[in-house]
């Protein structure tokens, strides 16, 4: 058997890792992709080393652009890839716009396809990412979940069970094996930092940065936490030049805010296992910070991870300053106790190869004889 895996952008890394590691254990072979949607090397290269994830096998380089242009650049260049090596099966991670795109070319050209992270919905067609969401899982032949609640999404939406395998969360394997790690770094000494005596903020969604008034609003949310705590900021590129344009990061460092660039994964990982409390929107921090039992403010109006909220230590804040202060008050006074959720245990991995291994359909099929254009016609089907 050989897998073809697909990253494109830095929450795909900590992904893939474990499945790539997994593979490799088990026998079988895989072919690395990166389409180069995060072309930053701090935001990528370092990323390879420390999570012993193979140099990309292929890279396409296609860069940034509008999210049209940019899906349409990874399909064409992941359809040449198609052209020139053979696969059993395209595993796709997360929801960015590569992630969308392999699968739609895989599955155009039969090729079966696995999406880790399925089901996952915010219930916000505005946002991007739930678009990249829905779609692929139309698309995907095993779609591999974190939370039980994505498999009622995914049931709902036509999807057949037999497809739908709860195998638990990838990134907190990653996170459980590198944990040590990242203690060691010495991150903290470099920054002049105490545990549990500083803010961390993540920020980068285009709702919250690419317009003046909402870029403005973040910044104000940012200065609430510089209130209580020495803040912290891993600027992504996008968010700097937001900033900049915006005449908003000279007087968040005048404020005392720490701006940085943007961290390794050991660093980072660092700086979330001893803040105080996050302020993020992003959705993967939703789930580190619930792993390490980290108080998290979620810096929007939804998320497509609602176990972080019932039995984690994450709570929904919106974009409203105000309200960013009072749930600040909230956890200083009374910190929520969460919990680790079902099968966020370190051995995803495992079970999404162990699955993806299994023999398919009748007298000992393989995955592409089981799956592919039978279980895309049944999704069809469903949708009709």
């Amino acid at each position: 058997m050989h897998l073809t895996c697909i990253v494109g952008a830095r929450p795909n890394f900590p992904k893939m890792a474990p499945i790539i590691d997994a593979a490799r254990r088990a026998g079988i072979e895989t072919t690395l992709v990166h389409t180069g949607q995060h072309y930053d090397a701090a935001l990528s290269d370092s990323f390879f080393a420390e999570l012993d994830l193979p140099r990309p096998d292929v890279h396409l380089g296609v860069g940034s652009g509008s999210h049209a242009v940019q899906t349409a650049k990874v399909m064409e260049a992941f359809d040449a890839v198609l052209d020139q090596r053979h696969t059993d099966m395209v595993v796709v991670v997360g929801d960015v716009n590569s992630t969308l795109a392999c699968a739609l070319v895989a599955a155009k050209r039969l090729v079966p396809v696995a999406h880790v992270e399925a089901g996952l919905r915010s219930l916000d067609r505005t946002m991007p990412e739930e678009i990249n969401r829905v779609l692929t899982d139309q698309l995907a032949d095993l779609l591999f979940t974190t939370e039980r609640t994505a498999t009622e999404h995914l049931v709902r939406e036509g999807v057949s069970e037999q497809r739908i395998h709860f195998v638990g969360n990838v990134m907190i394997d990653t996170l459980l094996k590198h944990r040590a790690t990242a203690r060691t770094r010495g991150v903290l000494g470099r920054l002049d930092l105490n545990p549990r005596n500083f803010a961390l903020v993540t920020i980068h969604r285009p709702s919250n940065v690419d317009s003046e008034s909402p870029a403005r609003n973040t910044a104000a949310a940012i200065r609430v936490l510089g209130e209580r705590f020495r803040v912290v900021v891993p600027l992504h590129p996008r968010t700097r030049s937001r900033f900049c344009q915006f005449d908003l990061l000279d007087d968040l460092i005048a404020a005392g805010i720490c701006v940085l660039e943007p961290q390794s994964y050991f660093d980072f990982l660092a700086l979330m296992d001893n803040a105080a409390v996050v302020l993020t929107d992003s959705g993967g921090i939703q789930e580190e910070t619930t792993a390490l039992g980290v108080p998290c403010m979620t810096f929007r109006e939804n998320t497509e991870r609602p176990i972080t909220i019932t039995e984690g230590t994450n709570q929904l804040v919106g974009t409203d300053p105000t309200r960013v202060r009072e749930a600040l008050d909230e956890i200083l006074q009374h910190p929520k106790s969460g919990r680790i959720p079902e099968l966020w245990d370190g051995h995803a991995g495992e079970r999404i190869i162990t699955v993806i291994a299994a023999p398919r359909g009748g007298g000992g099929a393989s995955v592409s004889e089981g799956y592919g254009s039978s279980a895309l016609g049944a999704a069809a089907t469903c949708q009709t």
